[in-house]
């Protein structure tokens, strides 16, 4: 069976969103008197919710503080979530090469629901989305495959019919777990090509950036 869905990651996926999320982690840090977070620490956490991240980036003496933490990064992520929002090269020009062909694109990712609509449609791709799935929007993330079923009904969609792109491992047990028809990873986000492998389960393919990504995907999907 064709592809006929393209569920795409959004961190690391089609966005660099790293610099707002970086400095966000650093403001809650200063806030409880802790130097800035590095890059590091903040690449080391993510992807697996904000709660979990929070958790990692506020360090074992600090964990004890996240929910009084979760309101202070959220109020000065809101205020500042649109700042350093990029899309990666090639990834408007994927979307479309995919609308031209009668696939549809959503984005599926435990970034939470709200923001990950709002920058979207700042950075201009909702012409271009199905939908977009989040965190909060349901009580799972990737890679529970409640999650992944939500998404395949919500987007009116099979397992079958239905790859997934992602940068992390959460995405590649994402698609594993839910029983999707492809899953291919990218190096653009938080993880190596090995890291990607070695999730426990593998990616049909990993690539670059989306540019490398296209190829493959187009003839995929044509086929």
């Amino acid at each position: 069976m064709p592809i006929r869905t393209v569920l795409f990651d959004l961190d690391g996926t089609l966005l660099d969103h790293f610099a707002a999320i970086h400095r966000s982690h650093s403001h809650v840090r200063r806030h409880y008197g802790l130097p800035d977070a590095t890059r590091d620490e903040v690449m080391r956490a993510v992807g697996g919710g904000l709660p979990e991240a929070l958790k990692k980036t506020l360090g074992p003496t600090h964990r004890h503080l996240l929910d009084e933490a979760l309101p202070v990064y959220r109020a000065y992520w809101d205020a500042t979530m649109l700042d350093d929002a990029v899309l990666f090269p090639g990834v408007r020009e994927l979307l479309a090469a995919l609308q031209a062909v009668g696939v549809r694109s959503a984005v599926f990712t435990n970034k939470h629901g709200p923001s990950a609509r709002r920058v979207c449609s700042h950075l201009g791709l909702d012409p271009f989305l199905t939908g977009v799935l989040g965190a909060a929007d349901t009580p799972w993330l990737k890679p529970d495959p409640a999650f992944t079923a939500h998404a395949l009904t919500m987007f009116n969609t099979t397992a079958a019919e239905t790859a997934l792109v992602g940068d992390s491992p959460w995405d590649v047990l994402a698609a594993e777990r839910g029983g999707l028809a492809a899953c291919y990873a990218l190096t653009t986000g938080t993880h190596t090509t090995a890291e990607l492998i070695e999730a426990g389960a593998r990616p049909d393919d990993v690539f670059a950036d989306c540019n490398a990504l296209a190829p493959a995907l187009l003839a995929a999907v044509k086929s």
